[in-house]
């Protein structure tokens, strides 16, 4: 069997203030790093998981927690990969803004698009906003037109693919021929994204899935990617709890 387990980062500065964050750099908070330490114990107490290798985004927050969350478990040795790719989506000119101020100011129904509707993008950024990545020295090697000014899941979904084809996979088949497994830790939107790939999720009914912070899900996969087994490690009650928190930040 192939271990594949998705850890979303510990709570963020701008997910306690209730703000997009987006490609925002921003740092975790006290109850993150506490949130990627418990992260770090139950991976370490889970019967029959042997980490190999790690895949993170590109943004502080996912690169905290998984350096955390390796060091609770006894594998700060593990080699570490870092991708623009798994980076969280981009919420263009949203990035920034309270979430309950923007409900107030263009309606709910419009905020349930842009936040959770699968084709719905945020108004862009333009390309001298200091917003737009290509002012951030770690995507000086990124072809300008390959970096989002905003984007919808549908869009996150497009990007992510391909290196899950082309560095998660690979990474998961040589693992699992030495009986270890991988482990992703990036963010809410990017996570959606790989789980809507690997459980073919619908496009309608991928709006309602949420994903807590600090919390890893563990996939059990066969030799052809189809998913054996899967879910939270820990308290499943308390992962749905978290997931709930995580809907009601719009207010």
């Amino acid at each position: 069997m192939l271990d594949l387990v998705l850890l979303r980062h510990g709570q963020s500065t701008w997910n306690a203030e209730n703000l997009f964050t987006g490609w925002e750099d921003v740092d975790l908070t006290a109850v993150g790093e506490e949130e990627a330490a418990a992260a770090g114990r139950l991976l370490r107490e889970e019967a029959g998981l042997d980490l190999r290798v790690v895949h993170t985004s590109v943004l502080t927050r996912a690169v905290r927690t998984a350096a955390i969350a390796l060091d609770v478990a006894g594998r700060s040795w593990l080699p570490v990969r870092r991708h623009w790719r798994l980076n969280e989506r981009h919420y263009g000119d949203l990035q920034g803004k309270d979430k309950v101020a923007v409900a107030e100011a263009h309606g709910p129904e419009q905020l349930r698009a842009w936040r959770r509707g699968y084709a719905t993008p945020p108004p862009p950024v333009s390309v001298d906003d200091p917003r737009h990545p290509s002012h951030d020295t770690r995507y000086r090697d990124v072809p300008v037109d390959a970096l989002p000014a905003t984007e919808c899941l549908a869009d996150v979904v497009v990007r992510m693919v391909p290196y899950w084809e082309d560095a998660i996979v690979p990474d998961l088949l040589v693992t699992a021929a030495r009986g270890g497994g991988v482990l992703v830790v990036a963010h809410g939107n990017s996570l959606r994204a790989l789980r809507k790939h690997l459980e073919g999720i619908g496009d309608d009914e991928i709006t309602g899935l949420e994903i807590p912070t600090g919390i890893p899900y563990r996939y059990r996969l066969d030799d052809s990617l189809s998913i054996a087994e899967q879910g939270y490690l820990g308290d499943a009650d308390a992962a749905l709890q978290a997931a709930e928190a995580v809907a009601r930040q719009a207010g």
